[in-house]
């Protein structure tokens, strides 16, 4: 691990342990006789939550290899709004020890990230605690403020993990810039979920408060029917992309390029296929090692995503070949707003310079370039195997006028393949 982000990890790891030693002692002070109670229904739940969230996993994919999807911060938030920062640590404690020993140590995970996976969610409870009744005192849920309360406790618990955990990624990795940071702060499914999971822990701990702790158990069967939705997505999507670079891959990309070029055509749109292939790749594994090359196409994957709109089609071919599906381009048939749009991938690909962490000479690969070639609908086609064949030939014919360039259409790339 670099020592920066080493630094960080422990930082996040001593602050934890830190607050929960300032707390103890006024929270064990003013333990109530009825906590304990709220704790063990509380840490409970939780563990029947985590035993069948992996039932259901275990069923759908038959395999113990597979992330687990964890929904335990609805039970970290209960708690935080209930307790006291030091209880609440409690239950926290519970639930996370338990999923280690069933999931992250069966899976390899090595200790130092359990320790800091429970030390973003302490320091989140943490803050909810503080939040809730420094606004709405020990009983939110009967206070002319509670609703105020739970609801900024929320946003805290949620701003503390992801912005701790968005930190250590993007140290972590070859670009730390604000835009990296907020791209992993608001990616939209997780983010999405933790929320849900995150109200779901606000209903818990209302219920608790107002009819008492039997009344959490309530809250399993659906969590365990959203757990469920959230796997059969996440099964859809691992049927549909590629792992190395997380875009498309080639039958999820024929599926829905298929599908747009049939809309394209009833509705008399233009549309455009472009090929991209990565010059002399070859030598990047041969250089580096495989492992070096898989981070090479995963920058060039994010490089060519970010000079499309999000509704264009990319996909990866297989080896260092990507393919994209230009929707809608308008102007000139859409062949020159295509090639300026190609042009910029060109540009975007030639000034990369890939960081690869994870040794104490960091490798840096740079001097990237790609061909590509292009078809558009309908001057080069009416079906999408026909724009393949032409935006093939086309950067064929790029490779053979020297790489690092963009041709576009019919023409002298089928002689060049045929070369």
């Amino acid at each position: 691990m670099p020592r920066r982000v080493l630094a960080v990890v422990v930082l996040i790891d001593l602050l934890a342990a830190g607050f929960l030693v300032l707390h103890a002692r006024d929270d064990i002070g003013s333990l109530r006789s009825g906590w304990p109670w709220i704790v063990l229904v509380l840490a409970v739940a939780g563990i029947v939550s985590t035993e069948a969230s992996l039932g259901v996993e275990r069923m759908r994919r038959r395999t113990d290899e597979s992330p687990h999807i964890d929904l335990s911060s609805v039970w970290a938030l209960a708690a935080a709004i209930l307790m006291p920062a030091l209880v609440a640590g409690a239950v926290v404690a519970v639930l996370y020890i338990h999923i280690y020993l069933r999931i992250w140590r069966r899976s390899g995970v090595p200790l130092y990230r359990f320790l800091f996976s429970l030390a973003t969610v302490m320091l989140a409870v943490q803050s909810a605690d503080a939040v809730t009744h420094l606004l709405a005192g020990d009983d939110p849920f009967h206070s002319g403020r509670g609703l105020a309360a739970v609801l900024l406790a929320l946003l805290a618990y949620a701003a503390v993990n992801m912005v701790l955990i968005a930190t250590v990624i993007v140290m972590s990795g070859s670009s730390r810039t604000l835009g990296t940071f907020v791209q992993v702060m608001c990616h939209g499914d997780e983010a999405v979920l933790e929320f849900a999971t995150l109200s779901m822990g606000v209903l818990v701990a209302g219920a608790v408060a107002s009819f008492g702790p039997a009344y959490a158990v309530l809250v399993l069967p659906p969590l365990i029917v959203l757990h469920r939705t959230v796997l059969v997505r996440q099964l859809e999507e691992a049927a549909s992309t590629d792992s190395k670079t997380g875009l498309l891959n080639a039958a999820a990309w024929h599926v829905q390029a298929g599908r747009e070029m049939r809309r394209a055509e009833r509705i008399n749109l233009h549309a455009t296929v472009l090929v991209l292939d990565l010059d002399h790749f070859k030598l990047v594994n041969d250089r580096h090692g495989h492992l070096v090359g898989d981070q090479v196409l995963a920058a060039v994957a994010a490089a060519v995503r970010a000079e499309v709109r999000d509704e264009d089609i990319v996909g990866r071919f297989g080896g260092e070949e990507f393919v994209v599906l230009l929707r809608g381009i308008e102007g000139d048939d859409g062949r020159v707003a295509a090639e300026a749009v190609a042009e910029r991938i060109r540009l975007r690909v030639a000034a990369l310079r890939v960081a690869v962490p994870g040794s104490r000479d960091a490798v840096v690969v740079d001097g990237l370039t790609v061909s590509i070639g292009g078809a558009t609908l309908p001057s080069d086609g009416v079906e999408l195997g026909e724009l393949l064949e032409v935006a093939d030939a086309a950067m064929y014919d790029a490779k053979h006028a020297g790489r690092n360039r963009v041709r576009m259409g019919a023409g002298t790339g089928s002689q060049a393949r045929r070369r």
